[in-house]
């Protein structure tokens, strides 16, 4: 089940009867459709194991599907997928290397010159709020500023495509929700396509323009919910009874399928 792909968007990705299965008859993922349309943010929301990260390697094309299409820009293949990054659960971070090195990476593989990287990667760092941190190197940085330096080293590149795998998940609440306003700030300022993983319902409730609710292992969509229609993302926004409300259905799209009360 799935929310249809707007008109006025082309669909970045098309997944129709996707499976994965892994050794030992594990199924991952179980016949999922989905469209997500050019310049929207999906959450997918699910619980621990149910398969959210291996859908999100198969988007990517770190891994392929037992059956079914995964169709990226018109693609189905790695190749395909040129205008794509990907943001882990760790930030991954070289430790020899500075932020303002680390975010340069991409482009320097890329055979950009000194001084356009530098310039790049010094406005992708200033917009996660690390311009102060530029000489540091991770381990003089906190949980949530590595996570913001990865942030920006993906950013680096102009995606239009941005996978992100419960980069938060390591952090306190607090840390969590200042960087989950200063995600959305970004998106709302780039329009970049977004699929965000996440088994928090509230950080789906207030990132998302749309949720996509999955079932335990093998994963099925069992739920596809609108956002908040427009409310501003800040922090008085999780004390708003509309706020409430979807955190309410979400839980209980959930927890049915679950088979709790």
């Amino acid at each position: 089940m799935s929310a249809p792909a707007s008109a006025l968007a082309a669909p970045v990705i098309r997944l129709r009867g996707v499976r994965r299965s892994f050794n030992g008859g594990v199924v991952a993922i179980d016949g999922i459709d989905l469209e997500v349309p050019q310049g929207e943010f999906v959450a997918i929301l699910g619980p621990s194991g149910c398969g959210k990260s291996t859908l999100l390697r198969l988007i990517a094309g770190l891994d392929a599907p037992q059956g079914g299409e995964v169709v990226v820009r018109g693609g189905s293949a790695l190749a395909d997928r040129a205008r794509l990054a990907y943001v882990f659960q760790d930030a991954h971070l070289l430790p020899w290397r500075t932020v303002q090195r680390n975010v340069e990476l991409p482009l320097e593989l890329a055979g950009i010159d000194r001084a356009q990287r530098s310039a790049a990667a010094a406005q992708c760092i200033a917009q996660v709020g690390l311009a102060d941190a530029a000489g540091r190197y991770p381990a003089q940085l906190s949980g949530g500023m590595r996570m913001r330096a990865s942030l920006a080293r993906a950013l680096v590149t102009d995606p239009e495509l941005l996978l992100l795998d419960e980069p938060f998940a390591a952090v306190d609440e607090i840390t969590r929700q200042r960087l989950d306003e200063q995600l959305h700030a970004l998106w709302a300022g780039r329009r970049v396509t977004v699929l965000f993983v996440t088994h928090s319902i509230s950080e789906a409730a207030f990132l998302a323009q749309r949720i996509v609710v999955l079932s335990p292992r093998p994963a099925r969509v069992v739920a596809d919910l609108p956002d908040l229609d427009g409310a501003a993302r800040t922090a008085v926004l999780r004390t708003e009874p509309a706020f409430n409300d979807l955190v309410r259905r979400l839980h209980a799209a959930l927890a049915a399928d679950a088979g709790t009360p």
